[in-house]
């Protein structure tokens, strides 16, 4: 008897959810067990489907790159990897010299640059004018 093979599912986006049929095989593929912390996931237990190697680091959003993870292990692990990009991407910016964006206190009015003087009160920064 021939054993009937299922096709890999693969997320149509990297947003795309797996559905409960593929979360089943995923928890069955690990022997319900959470990934990151190797305890025994039980009934009522919130668990999430964590992709292995993050999306952002080239993993992709296919079953063979989920594993199940205790919720509260996998907000840990999502935390970290997310300082890890940032802190990447940081470096990658000021190596290549792109500037961030000032988003502080200093902005254009009408077209032109503005300060906050140190006593109050706004003046443009180019001719010293109060607005």
């Amino acid at each position: 008897m021939t054993r009937r093979t299922v096709k890999e599912w693969i997320g149509k986006t990297a947003d795309s959810m797996p559905p409960p049929r593929v979360r089943l095989r995923i928890f069955r593929t690990h022997d319900g067990r959470c990934h990151l912390s190797d305890i025994k996931i039980r009934p009522g237990d919130a668990w999430d489907c964590d992709h292995v190697r993050a999306l952002w680091d080239g993993g992709e959003n296919r079953e063979s790159n989920l594993a199940p993870a205790l919720s509260k292990y996998h907000r840990k692990k999502s935390a970290a990897d997310q300082t890890v990009k940032a802190t990447g991407d940081r470096k990658l910016m000021k190596m290549l010299g792109i500037k961030k964006e000032n988003t502080g206190w200093q902005k254009t009015y009408k077209g032109r640059p503005v300060t906050h003087k140190v006593g109050g009160g706004v003046v443009y920064t180019d001719d010293g004018e109060e607005i």
